[in-house]
């Protein structure tokens, strides 16, 4: 193929639990992670030689064009460990914010080293190659997209969720960027507990019990930084639909759950009335 265009799903924490440090300095993490339809859009074309990236959509002021961008470096690292002498040119369509907790960058990624490969003809990395966490913790997981996943270690551990019950959510990012650095040097304790099992077949009601003795370990710490944060939770938790709601990743998108995609609507609706400069988008739990 010369071309190949694809989704990169937007990365959703339910549970992030930070468990321990490394002597190294990288903290050990035990997560639920889902994800939903919204995505990022990547087009790769061959190209003669050289690696060349485009950034479009909405998201697109702020993206780098250069190597500090997550997908020409993913593009790069698969180019150099399969000894690749052809080039390509990356589009990336961001619809997806940036330093929001949602793993966009990281999403785009992985994307690249699942569709780089049929472009030039190369094995693909194996989801747990090596290769593929250099990239960043979260590039192991969403390699694993669109199915729900438990990562723990730091990144490097990744496998499959037990079977989620049929719901929605609504995604709302008070239009504030919290970086993921400043978040984990604020947090005060990096030895917590780690998640409960997962409840096995659990219907919504059950799994939104289960969610509501869980933790994002790094919510406090990022509502210190953007106070922002717990007015969007605090939005949410009042509206009667809402079963339960946190913060993804290191903030600050804020997801609620729903029951179903109507419900979704109807909170998104209600939230943008109040809030018209945030971003508030309904979408369902992707299994």
């Amino acid at each position: 193929m010369t071309t190949v265009k694809g989704p990169a799903y937007a990365k959703v924490n339910l549970t992030l639990h930070v468990t321990g440090q490394r002597e190294d300095g990288y903290h050990l993490l035990d997560s639920l992670v889902v994800f939903t339809e919204l995505a990022d859009v990547i087009t790769v074309n061959v190209a003669p030689e050289g690696l060349s990236l485009t950034v479009t959509g909405p998201f697109a002021p702020g993206v780098p064009t250069n190597e500090k961008n997550l997908a020409l470096q993913a593009a790069a690292l698969l180019g150099f460990v399969r000894g690749v002498t052809l080039g390509a040119q990356i589009t990336l369509d961001k619809h997806l914010p940036h330093a929001a907790g949602l793993g966009s960058a990281s999403a785009d990624a992985a994307a690249v080293l699942r569709m780089l490969p049929e472009v030039w003809n190369v094995p693909p990395f194996p989801p747990n190659a090596p290769e593929v966490l250099t990239l960043g913790a979260d590039v192991p997981v969403c390699t694993h997209a669109p199915a729900p996943a438990i990562m723990q270690g730091i990144g490097e551990i990744v496998r499959p969720a037990p079977r989620l019950p049929r719901c929605a959510m609504v995604l709302v990012n008070p239009r504030v960027e919290v970086p993921t650095g400043q978040v984990f040097t604020a947090l005060p304790n990096k030895q917590n507990p780690p998640m409960e099992p997962m409840p096995e077949g659990a219907d919504f009601e059950t799994f939104c019990a289960w969610l509501s003795r869980q933790r994002n370990d790094l919510q406090a710490a990022a509502i210190k930084i953007a106070p922002e944060v717990e007015t969007a939770l605090a939005k949410l938790r009042r509206m009667p639909a809402v079963k339960w709601a946190g913060m993804s990743g290191s903030g600050a998108t804020c997801v609620a759950l729903v029951k179903d995609m109507g419900a979704a609507r109807q909170v998104a609706r209600a939230i943008q009335v109040q809030e018209m400069s945030w971003w508030v988008v309904p979408a369902p739990v992707l299994s």
